[in-house]
């Protein structure tokens, strides 16, 4: 049998880039001989992560629709006209057997012409809420892998498989003791330890929350802080007293995730997809802050599902200052409602789903 090759499309944020390279370091180690095309958008972070993780990858000239400035969208029609007329001569030139999208700007050009040229698509949405591209070429992709119930509002349900999102493996293979975790950062095994993580940039409704109280909670309730400020605050951050603090391990990213996981004994976090499988993964109580400028508020709609399930506790960002340090507070001296979050949460976690969708993909193009 030839070596397959592979188009995968997605991008403009972690959430769509991630679970792309994801898809296809899966396939790569059961194809190792199998060619990757990635089709992304121009100057946006997926030509700079997409090579770091050893592929290819070409830039459309596409981007979303602003909902904020009419005469930025003036240039839409040109642009999908561009991008649509590249991925028709990328896709000719590749001839993929498949091209798998992760949504995103570049995915709706990179699976439209696919399925007008006959070649299979397939889709992995990680929202509970799609994007206008999944919804829109949801009809002629041959399936579509997700992360939440109730998706068949959205797509055709013969379509649908609830794989969950593909999660790094880093974050449930050789883990170590909560003990060693903690002890590794530098921090008190004998002490509660809440990680707050608002993505990359960071978050500053989150940074200013512990800013304003760190202090007091670390001191009246005896915790310690693992803090992720992202880029934003950052530099003013690390020259604040408050990073003097021996309780407060502060940084403006936290590479090995998996420990700061393990070392957690409560966690507040954005509610991005992604995010959300990985604290599934790490089985720990949570707060979730969704992010209120996302998408179609999807940060929300993801949140809700599991606040509806008990998995979760959610705090809207414009009430962080007034309801976020109660609903910790019940949590450090609620020790039965911390095993019941925990409990609900672990339930929700699908550390295979890379490997499921990969599974499904190989079984439709009958590669095995």
């Amino acid at each position: 049998m030839k070596s397959p090759k592979f188009i995968i499309s997605g991008g403009g944020t972690g959430g769509h880039i991630f679970p792309a390279i994801a898809i296809a370091d899966e396939l790569k180690s059961r194809f190792p001989n199998a060619e990757f095309l990635f089709i992304g958008a121009k100057d946006k972070m997926e030509m700079e992560k997409v090579p770091q993780s050893g592929y290819k990858i070409e830039g459309l000239w596409i981007s979303g629709i602003s909902r904020s400035s009419i005469l930025s969208n003036l240039k839409f029609p040109f642009k999908l006209i561009s991008s649509l007329k590249k991925s028709k001569k990328l896709i000719s030139q590749f001839r993929p057997d498949a091209v798998i999208g992760t949504g995103g700007f570049a995915s709706g050009p990179a699976l439209y012409a696919a399925s007008k040229m006959g070649i299979p698509t397939f889709i992995q949405e990680q929202n509970s809420f799609p994007g206008i591209t999944n919804k829109k070429l949801c009809h002629k992709a041959e399936e579509i892998y997700v992360a939440y119930e109730g998706m068949e509002k959205f797509f055709p349900k013969e379509k649908i498989y609830n794989t969950g999102n593909p999660v790094r493996k880093s974050l449930f293979e050789k883990i170590i003791s909560q003990e060693e975790a903690k002890k590794e950062l530098g921090l008190d095994p004998s002490k509660l330890i809440i990680l707050s993580v608002g993505g990359s940039l960071g978050s500053r409704t989150i940074n200013n929350f512990w800013t304003q109280n760190a202090q007091n909670i670390i001191n009246s309730q005896n915790i310690q802080l693992i803090w992720q400020t992202g880029k934003l605050d950052y530099q003013e951050l690390i020259n604040n007293d408050i990073s003097k603090n021996p309780d407060i391990y502060i940084s403006e990213f936290i590479k090995d995730m998996a420990t700061a996981y393990t070392a957690s004994d409560i966690i507040i976090s954005r509610a991005g997809a992604i995010a959300i499988s990985e604290l599934c993964v790490a089985g720990k109580p949570t707060v979730l802050i969704p992010f209120p400028y996302a998408a179609e508020d999807h940060q929300t709609k993801n949140a809700q599902q599991l606040v509806n399930n008990k998995s979760a506790l959610m705090v809207k960002d414009t009430e962080v200052s007034s309801k976020l340090l109660p609903e910790l507070s019940k949590l450090i001296q609620d020790e039965e409602l911390r095993k019941t979050l925990k409990e609900n949460i672990i339930k929700l976690a699908k550390p295979n789903a890379t490997q499921d969708i990969v599974n499904h993909i190989i079984k439709k193009l009958k590669l095995n």
